[in-house]
């Protein structure tokens, strides 16, 4: 696709820019401190598909941009390139973990227990146009409930492995510096299962979804049941660069979702069930459980696009496809010019070939 930028009229573009920052208003740090503290969802879905946690970053992203989430997670990525690399964490430890949401659709008991956390899911969709939508004071307070918030659940997933309905978990010992970064690192087709997860990890979710929605469907070959949506208090582990003792550097709002679909022959040549995986940043369910079954369905043979592993990656990219579909927004006018020549060459000639009787 050819294109010519956009030259001359700086003044016309200057305006165009102070247009746009004065109908959004100006905002202020009490301003991107409210957006932390009451959209902690949206913030999520931003650094998630961002490719970093920085949740102060991630409010200013959105102010700045007036709720653009293509945008902001453009400006968090872009910032995210500036900055080096100066560690790899280690792999979470799912024992250090607080668990503050942890339910499974498989099982009514899970060992465990189900954990409702913090959800809508059962409540009446009311718009409260007064604002009265207050919490319960005789509940626990957000900050309890996290201080209270359990570690070392089991995982739904294990259970299967040890009463032998699914494949032994084969561990991965690849140093953490070793493992393929997507964010430095073009995505392979076929990807290495550590790229297919970041790049699931970082995903569009609408895009995801709108996939994931067309297997569900009947379109693909997927039909899952959900083994369990986990979100949780994952704590980050350095190593220090001096003595190699590993601490830790904090914690970040981490979520995962596994799927299981009907059972396939495994390695041992016993048939088993099939697991879907999805992890990111932040709290996002209904991405990570449509996620999770494309994890599961890209393995399938085609003809939907969805078992697809490219189509499916590719195409759920959110800032390379928005960023495609917002460049025919500059000018085209030199191609569309040569477009429109040769549609007049073709009606003249059709023309011609009417006058002399062609058929």
């Amino acid at each position: 696709m050819a294109y010519v930028a956009t030259r001359g009229g700086e003044r016309a573009i200057q305006s165009a820019e102070a247009l746009y920052r004065w109908l959004n208003r100006q905002y202020d740090p009490g301003f991107v401190r409210d957006l932390e503290t009451h959209l902690p969802y949206l913030l999520d879905r931003v650094m998630g598909e961002g490719s970093l946690w920085a949740p102060e970053l991630a409010a200013l992203a959105v102010a700045q941009t007036g709720g653009d989430l293509y945008e902001a997670v453009l400006l968090l990525r872009a910032y995210r390139s500036t900055q080096p690399r100066i560690a790899y964490a280690e792999p979470i430890d799912s024992g250090s973990m607080l668990t503050v949401r942890r339910i499974s659709a498989a099982f009514k008991d899970i060992p465990g227990g189900q954990i409702l956390g913090p959800t809508l899911d059962y409540s009446h969709r009311v718009l409260h146009l007064q604002n009265s939508a207050k919490p319960d004071q005789s509940l626990e307070s957000p900050e309890n409930a996290r201080s209270g918030a359990l570690a070392t659940i089991p995982y739904v997933a294990d259970w299967h492995r040890q009463t032998g309905l699914m494949q032994p978990l084969k561990p991965d010992p690849t140093p953490p510096a070793e493992i393929p970064d997507l964010t430095r690192d073009p995505l392979l087709f076929p990807a290495p299962r550590a790229q297919r997860l970041q790049a699931l990890a970082r995903s569009d979710t609408g895009g995801v979804l709108a996939l994931g929605y067309a297997n569900m469907r009947g379109y693909g070959g997927i039909h899952p049941t959900v083994n369990e949506v986990r979100l949780a208090y994952a704590q980050v582990q350095v190593k220090h660069p001096v003595t190699g003792a590993v601490f830790s550097a904090g914690r970040v709002r981490y979520s995962q979702a596994e799927v299981v679909t009907k059972f396939k022959t495994g390695a041992d040549g016993k048939p088993a069930l099939e697991l879907g995986f999805a992890a990111t940043l932040g709290w996002n369910e209904v991405k990570l459980i449509a996620a999770s079954m494309l994890d599961t369905a890209m393995d399938l043979p085609e003809p939907h696009p969805a078992h697809t592993e490219e189509f499916v990656l590719s195409h759920t990219e959110p800032v390379e496809s928005s960023g495609f579909c917002i460049h025919y927004k500059l000018p085209h006018y030199v191609t569309f010019g040569s477009d429109l020549d040769a549609l007049r060459k073709a009606r003249a000639q059709a023309e011609s070939n009417e006058r002399e009787g062609v058929g």
